[in-house]
């Protein structure tokens, strides 16, 4: 038996004085003490004494010894594979047995060392863990019982799944029913451990856990009404999850599961109740939903609005009483990172505007400060994703509730009140639009309540409307609107600025075009707005400039509008270092405002074009820098190279050949070069999108590039990486028309890919019509060699395109099927009904493309005959008979 390690006394004195220094909040102290311990880290017993004095030095004062102990946490996390035998062995046996300590500080301390030597993969070398930790469950001493649960349910947070596998003979066949055992154990704090190791495997629908469902969903019930908070958060919390995974369990119980949580989301202590509200959110996923819910939902509505009101500890963190602060500077913390998307390009639809496949980001977010999940957003959240569920007959409870809560005088209640309206605004829209006249006139006027809060809630609302305002006559309600939203653009408070900001934004893509005669007085306010807003509401404001922008076009390129817009941004260009991340939404807002001004933009285009092209070089050369000496250079943020590539995009688009002088004096080919094999796919994306837009603009100085960039286009046709996927197509398109017949040699390269993709089962909507236009342009440049493969195609190609507005695209692209089909008919005539189809799709098609139509639809009716015609367009719905009738007379 080896003897017992002792401490020299002289060391410990020296680490307890350390520990005591490092209490103290000076930040040097801090540092200095940061050095010596890395120090002592080389001595192989530095960590006998940590545990030492955590487990053994009961004369120190608790908080020194849990930080000893904190401070092992972090060796065993950094350094355990290089600790010694002998210490490794000192600290587990010490562990196990202080699990029991009278302090739950230190107990909680000791769990916390056990779990992390535990999550170093050495559940599998320490075999004695679980066992011994399951016998001092049943231990007869209070503290070693809590202890073993506390040190069981951190174990079971991190290591979940090593617990359910082969690796260690299945301990969970007997943990699990040992910790049901522990569902009535007399102690509150024993019992919520036992629930919440438990609920550790339902998501992964555990089988161990599967085998006890019943029992375990019977104890549940047993403790539905425990006199202990926590507990009944954790019973909240198993149901939610198992509604998630073992709804059949759940059914035959289901009406009084609902009138439970009916109740637990009242429940006094906020945290339950919080539990419980989530329930309600993951019932309205289930396709039972509203099978079940349909008799409960005049008790649940008024629950969940009661909810909806602010706590007055929201209102303090909110500081709810401050009404102006628009002087005083942000908090950089409270700044919340941004994430650019990057350029895709995307075709034009019958209807409107551009297809936008990204979610909409109006979620209930009106109060970010405190973005912690609270009980004022899960019940606004719940109630939203139940409008969708319910729809209209949700009204039925809520128009009642809502007509007390609109008017009532008191403003925490009024602006409850607000917030329903906006939350069911998606869910509800047809049933509320009777309503609207005289409830949008109602926030309109709100938006000047002397609470700043109301004013902020009743911006979100109103722009969940904007589309309902949109579609009526201007002057009812767009105008009295905009009017108001402009002035809380320029509130004194700043949460307001934003939530006016923002609900503009939506406006502003809701209105397009309907702004315009707006425009100077709409400018007037942004651009006073620069001079006033904090840091925070600049990000912001950016984002409303763009959309303005993207909104409505070229009506923004009036001398005397660029003379208002223009100097402030530059200005603010001009102020920003090349590594401010403010640059991101700066850069995204000025190539929204080029691709508007067009050649308004030229006066301002070679310094930004300068800039953008100095991003990517610099990006590029750090991170070959990181990429031969990582050690010495870190990795650059690349989002920089990302969008100033967008950025060039968008001078691309909005000036065309204009753009060409600076391509020749620029290296930029070179660049996009290395670019567009970036192993990131954010910038492969963005440098595809370039490559097109300058082949658009300036060919001359991308031909001589084609054969290096051809290849690569070819590698990136890899539908896995869908925005990758289809800027390499839509790049490939508009080479093609610009190569003509030169594009010969580089077809095999790519065509194979393509027609695979078209093929491909759920391929998204954008993806397959950017790859039917290539197709198109590439058989209507090289016919010869991709009209072998028509019959392969033809099918998917004709209906992905029936749906695009007529457009010089999709125009090359039928000019290209017409082609290959005089070179190989015999690829038609299977899918020909699909072909009249698509032909049907153009409004007005130029007339000499209207005649290869004709002709194929003439020479396919004769070479058929009379009477087989007859029969074969007899198949056509009746729109379509009579549109190839009128229109090609067949």
């Amino acid at each position: 038996m080896e003897c017992e390690w002792k401490p020299d006394e002289q060391g410990l004195q020296q680490i307890l004085q350390l520990l005591k220094e490092s209490q103290s909040p000076d930040t040097s102290t801090q540092r200095s003490v940061q050095q010596r311990l890395e120090q002592l880290n080389q001595y192989p017993d530095f960590n006998n004494y940590l545990i030492f004095v955590l487990t053994k030095l009961k004369s120190e004062d608790e908080p020194t010894r849990s930080l000893s102990g904190l401070i092992l946490k972090n060796n065993v996390k950094a350094h355990y594979q290089n600790f010694p035998n002998g210490v490794s062995d000192f600290i587990k046996s010490e562990c196990l047995q202080n699990i029991g300590d009278s302090s739950p500080l230190i107990r909680a301390t000791v769990g916390i060392l056990i779990t992390t030597i535990a999550s170093k993969g050495e559940l599998q070398n320490w075999p004695e863990l679980l066992p011994k930790l399951c016998l001092l469950l049943d231990s007869e001493d209070y503290n070693t019982c809590e202890g073993a649960f506390g040190a069981l349910q951190k174990i079971c947070e991190d290591s979940a799944e090593i617990l359910d596998s082969d690796m260690l003979d299945r301990p969970l066949n007997i943990m699990i029913p040992k910790f049901l055992q522990f569902f009535k154990h007399s102690s509150p704090k024993i019992r919520s451990h036992a629930i919440a190791c438990v609920n550790q495997f339902i998501i992964s629908r555990t089988q161990a856990l599967m085998l006890h469902i019943d029992p375990f969903i019977e104890n549940l019930f047993a403790l539905a009404t425990d006199e202990e908070p926590e507990v009944r958060k954790n019973v909240c919390r198993a149901l939610v999850m198992l509604l998630e995974v073992r709804l059949d369990r759940l059914l035959p119980h289901m009406h009084n599961i609902i009138e439970y949580m009916l109740q637990r989301t009242q429940d006094p202590d906020e945290n339950v109740a919080l539990e419980a509200c989530e329930f309600w959110l993951t019932l309205a996923e289930q396709p039972v939903c509203k099978e079940v819910l349909c008799g409960h939902l005049s008790q649940l509505t008024p629950v969940l609005v009661n909810g909806m009101k602010y706590s007055e500890i929201d209102i303090i963190l909110l500081k709810g009483d401050i009404e102006e602060d628009e002087a005083i500077p942000d908090n950089e913390q409270d700044i919340r990172p941004r994430f650019h998307r990057s350029r895709t390009v995307a075709q034009q639809h019958e209807g409107d505007g551009i297809e936008d496949d990204e979610d909409d980001d109006d979620e209930l977010d009106d109060d970010d400060t405190i973005s912690d999940w609270n009980l004022r957003k899960c019940s606004a959240a719940a109630l939203d994703v139940l409008a969708n569920v319910f729809r209209d007959d949700l009204l039925l409870p809520i128009l009642p509730l809502l007509k007390e809560l609109l008017f009532h005088p008191e403003w925490v209640v009024k602006e409850s009140g607000i917030l329903v309206l906006g939350a069911i605004a998606e869910g509800c829209m047809q049933g509320m639009i009777p309503y609207l006249p005289e409830l949008i006139p109602h926030l309109v006027q709100c938006l000047s309540d002397k609470k700043a809060l109301v004013r902020s809630i009743t911006c979100w609302t109103l722009s969940r409307y904007a589309h309902w305002v949109v579609s009526q006559p201007p002057d009812t309600y767009l105008k009295p609107l905009m009017t108001e939203l402009l002035k809380r653009i320029l509130d004194s408070n700043k949460r307001v600025q934003e939530a006016a900001c923002s609900a503009f934004a939506t406006l502003e893509e809701e209105a397009c075009t309907e702004l315009v005669p707006y425009l100077a007085f709409i400018l007037d306010t942004l651009v006073f707005a620069f001079s006033k807003y904090q840091h925070k509401n600049l990000l912001i404001l950016y984002d409303a400039i763009g959309t303005l922008a993207d909104s409505v076009g070229h009506h923004l390129n009036k001398p005397e509008y660029i003379q208002m817009l223009m100097p402030p941004l530059i200005q603010k260009w001009n102020q920003l270092k090349d590594e401010d991340k403010d640059l991101f939404p700066l850069l995204e807002c000025l190539s929204s405002v080029a691709t508007a001004l067009q050649s308004g933009f030229l006066p301002y285009c070679e310094p930004v074009y300068q800039r953008c092209v100095n991003l990517v070089q610099k990006t590029l050369a750090q991170a070959m820098l990181h990429q031969s000496q990582p050690d010495q250079y870190e990795s650059p943020d690349k989002d920089f190279m990302i969008v100033a590539l967008d950025l060039l995009s968008g001078l691309a688009e909005g000036l065309g050949g204009t753009i060409e002088q600076l391509v020749a004096r620029s290296n930029i080919l070179n660049l996009m070069y290395q670019c567009m094999q970036d192993k990131m796919p954010e910038v492969r994306q963005s440098s595809f999108a370039l490559l097109g837009d300058l082949t658009k603009a300036c060919f001359q100085h991308v031909k001589p590039c084609i054969a290096d960039f051809m290849p690569i286009l070819g590698t990136n046709l890899n539908p896995e990486l869908i925005s990758v996927c289809n800027n390499a197509t839509w790049a490939i398109g508009e080479i093609s028309i610009q190569m003509g017949p030169e594009m010969q040699p580089y077809i095999a390269m790519v065509l194979h890919q393509l027609v695979e993709i078209i093929n491909r089962p759920n391929t998204p909507k954008t993806l397959l019509e950017n790859t039917a236009i290539t197709i198109g342009r590439l058989g209507y440049v090289c016919p010869q060699e991709v009209a072998p493969m028509l019959q392969q195609f033809i099918r998917p190609w004709c209906t992905s395109l029936r749906n695009i507005r007529d457009n010089e695209e999709k125009d090359s692209a039928f000019r290209g099927i017409c082609t290959m089909i005089s070179v190989n008919p015999g690829g038609v005539v299977q899918d020909f009904i699909f072909f009249c189809d698509a032909v049907a799709s153009w409004v007005n098609p130029n007339e000499d493309l209207r005649d290869m139509f004709c002709k194929i639809l003439h020479g396919f009716k004769n070479q058929v005959g009379e009477e087989n015609w007859r029969r074969f367009s007899d198949q056509f719905p009746m729109p379509l008979k009579e549109r190839l009738a009128s229109f090609y007379g067949v």
